[in-house]
């Protein structure tokens, strides 16, 4: 039997033990065993448990000292006892004896405690001894109750470090599944966290870009190239600011570029210090062209209508005044050159009309069998009459060629949109080609010329709106950018394809394809809307 001095001494080294266990170690089960077997061993115990409410509010063992897993089913009705009535229930030292005689071990007495944290009951925890001629006293009470309240910390802190991660498991799936890129900054604004949107904008890799400053990595720039995240970092030219953004260009690791809106929000310490930030950023890419697109529409627009309304203005007020004596030539001139600008005029309003259709949702197409080649001989034989020996014409589709199902007129206005881009892009004249042939229920046809080409960075832009590309002869012929993009629009509404290649110097070749006609059609000829393509 210890003295009271040694048994204060060991009952503050087994304390001292179990708060160095707890503030190492957050999960339940390791520090339940250690609690539940100090108890035991300081109290001069034979077994131990700890039980723990499971979700079903019953007790349910969850560590135990002397007795194997296979025995804790025995314990089942003394439990149900604690739970129902209470470690002062008579009942218990009869669930005592037949707990004894079922497990073949002395078991006379048991000291047992509730687990209470706050106004919550967590479980119970029991000590056995198999000695009779000693009982527990009311300080082996006091002493297991700081087990107790050891055991119910424990269970706490386990709970709501099981809370904490399952909380943070989610937060990672949201910022995970995120759609817009998301990253967390760290005092010295230096990567935490990076999203695999982020990955999909930038290019870097998350294991490159963490540790890395924002500024190197999404290095959001001006049209000028100038590094904003380092010259103007919001998060630096604001200091007060919560909520902070910039919008600016940045450069994917493939070389590509995307425009995009970032926004922070402001994570600070307690002395109002900047202690990191979270960042949202999104791909406004197509706002951006958007905006691009409507401020080059307005400029364009500014100027092409204004110079044939100009030109039949001055033309008009010269031929309207008395006091100017005009030949007949001069004014056959002027009335020809009123009759081309209203044409011209007249051909730009209708390329916005057709653009303004496309985008309230469609083209309203008549499609109907008939013969490309016939009709691409028709159109070939309108240019022909218009231009000078430079050019030579020449048709090369193949005999027999199927009827293809689709809008005559709108076709028409296909091959007359390339046709007049390849006299127009070949100065000095040459051979232009037309033809075509049957391929996989299509039509593929072309046309070539053998003018001043494109280069190959260029094409990827040659159907967009508005485009023009950007050489001399470009800039010196009329025209907004309209026809390719609604040539391919044109195509794509009958369900074909369009594409181009060119070399420099060498010219160009453009190819779409047109479903071939049905082998019978219903006699009336059908009206259809295509919208988008499709």
């Amino acid at each position: 039997m210890l003295e009271p001095q040694d048994l204060r001494l060991r009952q503050r080294d087994y304390l001292l033990r179990l708060m160095r266990a707890m503030a190492a170690q957050l999960d339940a089960e390791p520090l339940l065993n250690l609690v539940i077997a100090q108890a035991v061993e300081l109290l001069a115990g034979n077994y131990g448990l700890i039980a723990l409410y499971n979700p079903n509010q019953r007790l349910e063992i969850r560590a135990a000292y002397g007795l194997t897993p296979s025995l804790w089913s025995a314990f089942d009705e003394i439990l149900h006892v604690l739970q129902s009535e209470g470690p002062q229930s008579s009942q218990m030292s009869d669930e005592l004896s037949k707990l004894a005689t079922a497990l073949n071990v002395p078991l006379r007495q048991v000291v047992a405690l509730p687990m209470v944290t706050g106004d919550q009951q967590l479980g119970m925890m029991l000590v056995l001894r198999a000695a009779l001629n000693v009982g527990f006293t009311a300080d082996d009470r006091q002493l297991l109750s700081a087990f107790v309240d050891f055991a119910a910390i424990a269970v706490n802190n386990s709970q709501l470090y099981a809370e904490a991660i399952a909380e943070r498991g989610r937060l990672d799936a949201i910022i995970e599944a995120s759609a817009d890129g998301m990253m967390m900054l760290d005092t010295r604004w230096r990567i935490t966290r990076f999203n695999a949107a982020m990955e999909r904008l930038t290019g870097w890799s998350r294991e490159e870009a963490l540790g890395r400053p924002c500024a190197e990595v999404l290095a959001i720039h001006n049209q000028q190239g100038v590094n904003i995240c380092l010259t103007a970092c919001p998060l630096q030219l604001f200091p007060d600011n919560d909520h902070p953004s910039v919008e600016g260009w940045v450069t994917h690791r493939d070389g590509h570029e995307i425009y995009v809106g970032s926004s922070y929000s402001v994570v600070r310490e307690t002395n109002g210090r900047f202690g990191g930030a979270i960042a949202n950023i999104r791909d406004i890419t197509k706002q951006k062209r958007d905006e691009q697109q409507q401020s080059t529409f307005i400029s364009v627009m500014s100027h092409e209508l204004k110079t044939p309304v100009a030109i039949i203005k001055g033309y008009a007020s010269t031929l309207s005044r008395t006091d100017v004596k005009l030949n007949k030539a001069t004014k056959t001139e002027m009335l020809t050159g009123i009759e081309e600008e209203a044409d011209r005029l007249a051909r730009l309003i209708g390329d916005l009309l057709e653009v303004s259709r496309m985008q309230a949702g469609g083209l309203r197409l008549h499609p109907a069998p008939f013969d490309l080649s016939e009709l691409a001989a028709d159109v070939v034989a309108a240019f022909a009459s218009t231009v000078d020996q430079r050019f030579e014409f020449q048709l090369r589709f193949e005999p027999k060629l199927p009827h293809v199902y689709a809008d005559q007129e709108r076709i028409r206005m296909v091959l007359s949109n390339l046709i007049s881009n390849a006299i127009k892009y070949s100065p000095a004249g040459g051979v232009i080609r037309l033809g075509g042939w049957p391929e996989n229920g299509h039509v593929l046809s072309y046309v070539t010329d053998e003018g001043i080409g494109i280069a190959q960075e260029e094409l990827p832009k040659l159907f967009m709106p508005f485009y023009r590309v950007d050489n001399r002869l470009a800039r010196e012929t009329q025209g907004v950018g309209l026809g390719l993009y609604l040539t391919k629009a044109i195509i794509e509404a009958h369900g074909g394809r369009m594409w181009a290649d060119s070399t420099v110097g060498k010219g160009s070749r453009f190819y779409w394809t047109l479903p071939i006609a049905p082998p019978s059609l219903p006699d009336a000829e059908p009206s259809v809307i295509l919208a988008n393509g499709e």
